[in-house]
């Protein structure tokens, strides 16, 4: 009977699928240099935009890339607006002036609103 019994695979041990008919996506490998000499690459998508700056996963050293002669790449700073904030959205909507206003009538009514619910806790 121990002759004929099937055997089996360990769960999770081996996978069952092939790389038969995968097609792997283009890829390039850029180089970094970290602040210590140390180089690493990093490997990207082919139509990917390499970043300036990466982080090593080894050393924890961020690296500047370097061009393929070896020479650090030229940084080009983009100019990047200042986020705009709650508040300047809020003047570009209204003056100065007219939000005071809003302001101070807003405080009336939660003062006269406080008052009514004052007298009740005390009734």
């Amino acid at each position: 009977m121990a002759d004929r019994s099937l055997r089996g695979m360990r769960l999770g041990a081996q996978s069952m699928q092939s790389e038969e008919g995968v097609v792997f996506s283009e890829r390039q490998v850029r180089q970094y240099r970290a602040a210590d000499g140390s180089e690493f690459s990093v490997t990207f998508a082919a139509d990917a935009e390499i970043p300036e700056r990466w982080t090593n996963a080894k050393s924890g050293l961020e690296g500047q890339l370097l061009e393929a002669d070896g020479s650090l790449a030229d940084s080009t700073v983009k100019e990047t607006k200042p986020a705009r904030t709650h508040w300047d959205m809020l003047l570009e909507r209204r003056t100065r002036a007219e939000l005071e206003e809003l302001l101070e009538e807003r405080l009336q009514y939660l003062r006269a609103r406080r008052g009514k619910t004052g007298d009740k806790k005390a009734s």
